[in-house]
């Protein structure tokens, strides 16, 4: 089986994303192994030799950071942070996510300026690599101070405590410590610190959800296309030219592939009664090709968090400085996943008024896309889902990076709500498929209106594998039936 290692280099969000998707071992390499090793025994000799309070290694936490603890204490301050921290409450987080953190949080330890054991990474990657998953829970974050809750769950089940899933089944940390043969982590001085110091659940929300815009993005542009041709639409709006000349790279991409996906259609190519399009066929370009550029910057500051060393304090060896500070805040990523959540609700958004172009009876297109109706109310009530589904879109895309809350006495007075961004910006991620497969329904769905004229070879690929899944609506059924099937559709890569 193929082996990835984590070795101090830098690590890009397609390789991460690689990778992760892959069946490949993820192991520690020796350059990674050595600063993990030289940071604790520099923090080792640190505290046999200096008799300083250093922030959450001989201290208390938050604002107890000036009550001082005996050295003799030092291990079980750390464990009693670790249970103290695992405050999760409502939903729990999905695997997919939970195995992010693991393998993030493992990025961010190896890079040998938090003072952990060597023995305590490699337990890490250990779950990672046999697929045991910590119970997580969505709420506790306050996306400052790191990512507490979330990381606190994930790191019980390295002292025995906890719940984990393995294969299907539910174990207490106790219980798939002993199913492996595993001795519990001895927590060194500093170390529950480390682990839960840190913007991981942040971050593995941030990857996952960058990837699924991306999804998202690519299959969007073709259904549009498909959208554009059913309606009759025009391509002059997609001109390179035109586009050119406003000079954004996002919108001047979006032209390019409507261009190329319908390319060689008989319907775009046939003469226009009409002089224009509405805006949600006509701005195409405009509005998707802003998603992309705000997907692009979001990449480059989710790359960057990934290499990042985000927990506190940080420990320079070479230097003889440890230095208390704040790189556990989530600004940088709060902002982006706020951001991120706004530019795909737009692609819902936009998606929505197509559909209900589509359905309005314009341009020879019967109303509600189905025959006779009237005795058949056809996609009538589809429109409505969308719609409900985009307004609840809106409402997600309230800001959590504008919100703070005064936590630890004081101490804490400014966090970036950044957990709270990244739950609420899943839900809209996962809305925008809905709304997606309920486009590519109504547009398969008009397309057949314009028989038998054909569009482009692109189009009708997606069309003939599409009617696989979902036929033609003669008369009315259950639609949601067929919305459920549009969404599975859309999901993977068309």
């Amino acid at each position: 089986m193929e082996t990835y290692y984590i070795d101090n280099q830098y690590i890009s969000i397609l390789e991460f994303e690689k990778f992760f998707n892959s069946n490949a071992i993820v192991s520690l390499g020796d350059n990674a192994k050595k600063s993990i090793v030289a940071c604790r025994e520099y923090l080792n000799t640190k505290l046999e030799k200096s008799t300083d309070l250093i922030y959450g290694i001989n201290t208390g936490f938050g604002s107890l950071c000036n009550t001082a603890i005996s050295k003799n204490e030092l291990s079980q301050l750390q464990v009693n942070l670790v249970l103290s921290h695992a405050c999760g409450m409502g939903e729990e987080v999905p695997k997919d996510i939970v195995r992010r953190m693991l393998l993030l949080k493992v990025i961010g330890l190896s890079k040998g300026n938090s003072g952990v054991q060597l023995e305590t990474v490699e337990r890490l990657l250990f779950f990672y690599n046999q697929q045991i998953t910590p119970i997580i829970y969505e709420q506790g974050s306050l996306g400052a101070s790191g990512d507490l809750a979330p990381l606190a769950h994930l790191s019980l089940p390295l002292i025995a405590e906890g719940e984990v899933e393995f294969e299907g089944q539910r174990y207490t940390g106790a219980e798939i410590a002993k199913k492996f043969n595993l001795l519990p982590i001895k927590l060194q001085s500093k170390e529950g610190l480390a682990l839960l110091n840190g913007t991981q659940f942040m971050s593995a929300y941030a990857t996952s959800c960058l990837a699924n815009s991306k999804h998202l993005w690519k299959n969007w542009n073709l259904i549009a296309s498909m959208s554009l041709d059913a309606f009759d639409g025009r391509i002059n709006p997609f001109q390179d030219n035109v586009n050119s000349i406003r000079n954004h790279p996002g919108q001047i991409e979006t032209a390019k592939l409507i261009r190329k996906y319908l390319e060689g259609s008989e319907i775009i190519s046939k003469i226009k009664e009409h002089v224009q399009d509405p805006y949600s066929f006509r701005c195409i370009p405009q509005v998707h090709g802003a998603t992309k550029d705000t997907l692009d910057h979001c990449s480059l500051v989710i790359e960057r968090e990934i290499n990042a060393v985000t927990d506190n304090p940080t420990l320079f060896p070479d230097e003889d400085d440890i230095v208390s500070a704040g790189n556990f805040h989530g600004q940088p990523l709060a902002l982006i996943l706020d951001f991120m959540a706004i530019a795909m609700a737009e692609m819902g958004s936009i998606s929505e008024r197509r559909i209900y172009k589509l359905i309005s009876g314009n341009r020879g297109l019967p109303p509600f896309l189905v025959a006779n109706p009237g005795l058949n109310s056809g996609l009538m009530i589809a429109q409505y889902t969308c719609a409900s589904i985009v307004s609840q879109n809106k409402q997600l895309c309230s800001p959590a990076s504008i919100d703070t809350i005064d936590s630890s006495n004081g101490q804490e007075d400014h966090v970036s709500m950044g957990a709270n961004a990244a739950t609420k910006l899943a839900r809209v991620i996962e809305n925008c498929f809905a709304i997606q497969g309920i486009e590519l329904l109504n547009a398969a769905q008009a397309l057949d209106f314009r028989r038998p004229l054909k569009s482009s070879l692109e189009v009708e690929k997606l069309y003939n594998s599409f009617r696989k899944k979902v036929s033609f609506l003669a008369t009315d059924r259950n639609t949601s039936l067929d919305m459920k099937a549009a969404l599975n559709f859309v999901k993977n890569p068309l």
